[in-house]
């Protein structure tokens, strides 16, 4: 994992064609802006954790 230092208003591209801008902080908060063509997916984590655990859920499994 690479982990970079930015202020507010700095930003950090990835390829050609993804821009990653800090776009505020307030409190332990921090607020990105994800610049990136519409062909390419963008999702929070926590949500694709969730839904594999409720999907799991509602198949039978247990949930870890």
């Amino acid at each position: 994992m690479l982990i970079l230092t930015r202020k507010v208003g700095e930003s950090i591209a990835i390829g050609d064609d993804v821009k990653i801008t800090l776009v505020s902080t307030k409190g332990g908060h921090v607020r990105i802006g994800i610049d990136a063509p519409k062909t390419v997916a963008i999702s929070r984590t926590e949500l694709s954790v969730d839904a594999d655990a409720v999907a799991k859920n509602d198949a039978g499994g247990e949930e870890s």
